[in-house]
């Protein structure tokens, strides 16, 4: 499977650091940027990975910036992206098994990286429960139409 990542400047480290743990793992990896630690805007790579979802290329992405937050909120301005900002192993199960997020947002500033790349292998390794977690992700792609 493919997966697409990107981030900003203050997740740029962090996210090079999971291309690596995700190539080694045999993955195919999509790098959507930023290429430096040099100032750029959040909102560009959350667009870009979200849009590379939308448009069926992945089917999930990992977005880095220094919270999670605001790369996360970007993301989600798509339809059907459910881009889940979490920061411990329970958060990333629980947004892939109750919402099935198809992104994993984090923040570079608030996570280890040891831990970033636990919650990595976590959130790919759980499935969506579906059940009535189903009738409330139809609830939420309601929403967007």
């Amino acid at each position: 499977m493919k997966i697409v990542l990107g981030s900003d400047h203050a997740g740029f480290s962090l996210k090079e650091t999971i291309k690596e743990h995700l190539s080694s793992q045999g993955w195919e990896v999509i790098d959507c940027g930023t290429d430096s630690e040099e100032s750029v805007d959040y909102p560009d790579f959350g667009e870009k990975v979200a849009r590379a979802i939308c448009d069926g290329i992945c089917e999930k992405g990992i977005l880095v910036c220094g919270t999670g937050i605001g790369i996360s909120i970007a993301a989600n301005k798509l339809p059907g992206i459910r881009a889940a900002v979490c920061h411990d192993l329970f958060t990333a199960q629980a947004s892939r098994e109750h919402n099935d997020a198809n992104i994993l947002a984090m923040g570079a500033r608030v996570l280890a990286p040891s831990l970033a790349m636990e919650m990595v292998d976590t959130w790919l390794a759980t499935p969506f429960s579906g059940g009535r977690n189903q009738r409330r992700i139809d609830k939420i792609a309601a929403l967007e139409k």
